[in-house]
């Protein structure tokens, strides 16, 4: 009987693994992210000093990405100094400015492969026309890889 026991428990066990492995497969997001990390600097002074502007275009650049924004939050610092954080569904993206240097740093991290951090960085050098960039894309899962050593 101690045999059947088991091979019920085996059995068992194998069927709830592959349900929960095939449920998986259900999410739009794995355990994986794309994290792009980038300095834009000697940029167009007046995008990177209209805040009106540059909030709309952040917003816009998020949205051509393909992320889903839940909420943003930003603070100026006087008179044009801005940080930004839009909490996506995704995860999230970020704005700091430096406008006595003519530079930002920007982030955008996404879960999952949906999103695309190459429409992301298009759009905002549309918008901020940067003379300079400095870009890194991780790939984080349970390691951190650069993307160009991964493709």
């Amino acid at each position: 009987m101690n045999w059947f026991r088991k091979t019920i428990t085996l059995f068992f066990l194998i069927f709830t693994t592959a349900l929960a492995a095939d449920h998986q497969g259900d999410s739009p997001y794995k355990f994986r992210g794309v994290h792009f990390l980038v300095s834009y600097c000697d940029c167009d002074i007046e995008a990177l000093t209209d805040l009106d502007n540059l909030t709309k275009a952040m917003n816009e650049a998020v949205e051509q990405c393909g992320a889903t924004i839940l909420e943003s939050s930003s603070w100026v610092f006087p008179p044009n100094g801005l940080t930004m954080v839009f909490l996506l569904s995704e995860s999230h993206a970020s704005i700091h400015t430096y406008p006595e240097h003519g530079a930002c740093f920007v982030d955008l991290f996404t879960c999952g492969d949906k999103c695309s951090s190459e429409k992301f960085d298009a759009a905002m050098r549309e918008y901020l026309k940067p003379k300079v960039v400095s870009k890194r894309t991780l790939i984080r899962d349970e390691n951190f890889q650069d993307k160009d050593a991964v493709q």
